[in-house]
Formats: C-alpha cells, structure tokens, sequence
C-alpha cells in the first residue's frame, strides 16, 4: 500500500525532521511512504475571517493538485472522527483488503483546511479536541500509523 502525507508548509525544525526521518524508516517495512509539501501562505498578524478563507483557499487549490480520484483521502480536521489506535489499524488493514492502493493523509497549514477539501475527504480523521502545529502533526501521524501497522502484524509495541 503506499501511504501519502500531503501537508502545507516545508518542515523547517530539525527535531520533527529527525523524528520524520525515524518513522519512515520503520514504515518502509510495511508500506509505500511519500510525503508531498506544498507552499504555505502567510497569515498577517489580525486578519479577517475573509483573509483568513482567502489563505485556505489557495493552500486548498495547491492541495488539490496532488489528490486523485483514485485517491482514499483522510484529511485531518479537529472536527473529525476520533479513532483509537486499534480502530486507526483495523481501517488501514479493511481499505487494504478492499482493494484501495492509496491512502492520503491531508494535513492544512495553521489555519487549517478550507471546506473543498474536506467535502473531497472520503473520511475526517481528529486527534484531540485541542490545536497542534501542523508540523508536530506530521510526527504524530506517522507514529500513529507506524502503530497501526505493528497492531496489524501482532507485532510489540508499548502502549
């Protein structure tokens, strides 16, 4: 299977690239890994609700370039579902048996994703009712998914 994260904004802190670098590592055992980066855009300091949907919208557009139709796309959004560990596994492993040859994981910049994409998601995925960096999400996504597969395979790991 591969597994696509498609994120807003360049990783620039070399402690979440390490952990990065980590988890992709580990993941190459059990799936194809591909991690796409596109532009961001500056937020002024105070901007409207308007500017603000004006931001996500070409950070959307970008975004869309890269989703196919072929495409099962979980897109990150705190209003999403939230799944455990086990139940993030059991629907990696069930779309894998359904035949689906790609899952992409949509992460928005720090205003978050703007509707267009979220209305494409096949499924809204949320990790906390709280707000994280975007950036930080890239590592806890990818340790969530590393996870999913070694839950899959019975294989240890520490709870």
């Amino acid at each position: 299977m591969k597994i696509t994260l498609l994120t807003v904004g360049k990783m620039k802190e070399k402690y979440f690239k390490g952990a990065i670098e980590e988890y992709s590592k580990r993941l190459s055992r059990y799936c194809k890994l591909e991690i796409i980066e596109v532009a961001d855009e500056k937020t002024p300091d105070h901007a409207s609700m308007a500017e603000e949907e004006s931001i996500k919208k070409r950070e959307s557009q970008r975004l869309l370039k890269y989703i196919t139709e072929q495409s099962y796309v979980i897109a990150l959004a705190i209003n999403g579902d939230m799944l455990d560990s086990i139940e993030l596994s059991q629907k990696i492993e069930k779309l894998g048996v359904c035949g689906v040859s790609q899952i992409m994981f949509v992460i928005g910049g720090s205003l978050g994703l703007e509707e267009e994409i979220l209305k494409r998601a096949d499924c809204q995925l949320s990790f906390s009712k709280m707000t994280f960096p975007h950036q930080l999400m890239r590592v806890i996504l990818l340790e969530q998914i590393y996870r999913a597969y070694r839950i899959a395979k019975n294989e240890p790991y520490h709870k």
